[in-house]
């Protein structure tokens, strides 16, 4: 399939229910309102091209660019594909649900997050912190430095409040994770996030949303979710 094909069956399958619902959350025309579970049958057929991937995510289009992630090849892209990738994530659904799940099943994953966390620009951070979500989420706990992942514990104790709401979120959102799915830090990921406490984002046109990762944590390990591990990060 070529990249006006995929175009054109991206299109007919955007509903405008949900095409108002990305808009609502961010997202900017051009987008058709795919849901992701109807991208399914195309991916099959696709499966990976790295190529076509490029193609549709320079589209600009929501829809697109979603479907670049799924389709791409994380192995074969370089920390200069990726920083090409979050340039042009113009909001959090494409950074956190695009460009950090493809990037979280690279090689370089740890590096190039290191870059994003540290670049001061909310959504590279937002992006930065979910890929190792999305790591930690996956692979096993013996994969991590338990003392860097430690220090990351300490530095969004310090620094969650002050930070961008999307960051924040991602931020919030890492505690949690930490908590459930990186067993080592267990205990820890408990008491930052107790002493965290509530996070408030701010969100244009609707109203403030209040998080806690303590309380998450502590509803997940009731229902025994404590060592969770996804088998795929991509869809």
């Amino acid at each position: 399939m070529n990249s006006e094909t995929v175009m054109q069956e991206l299109e007919a399958l955007g509903k405008e229910r949900t095409k108002k619902n990305y808009l609502s959350n961010g997202a900017w025309e051009p987008l058709f309102g795919v849901t992701t579970g109807s991208m399914k049958p195309i991916a099959k057929k696709i499966k990976i091209d790295q190529e076509l991937a490029e193609q549709l995510y320079a589209t600009g289009n929501y829809d697109a660019m979603y479907f670049a992630g799924i389709i791409a090849d994380p192995k074969a892209m370089t920390a200069e594909d990726f920083n090409r990738w979050i340039e042009d994530a113009y909001f959090y659904m494409i950074a956190d649900f695009v460009v950090a799940v493809t990037l979280s099943e690279s090689d370089i994953a740890q590096e190039v997050a290191d870059q994003w966390i540290a670049s001061g620009e909310e959504l590279k951070m937002s992006a930065g912190w979910s890929c190792y979500c999305w790591l930690l989420g996956n692979r096993s706990d013996e994969e991590f430095s338990r003392s860097k992942i430690s220090a990351m514990l300490d530095a969004v104790e310090k620094n969650i409040h002050g930070s961008p709401s999307r960051t924040k979120s991602s931020m919030n959102n890492f505690l949690y994770t930490v908590g459930i799915s990186f067993q080592p830090l267990n205990d820890k990921a408990i008491e930052v996030s107790k002493r965290v406490g509530i996070v408030e984002i701010e969100r244009a046109n609707k109203k403030n949303s209040r998080l806690n990762a303590y309380e998450s944590i502590q509803t997940a390990m009731e229902k025994g979710r404590l060592g969770f591990k996804r088998k795929y990060v991509r869809c």
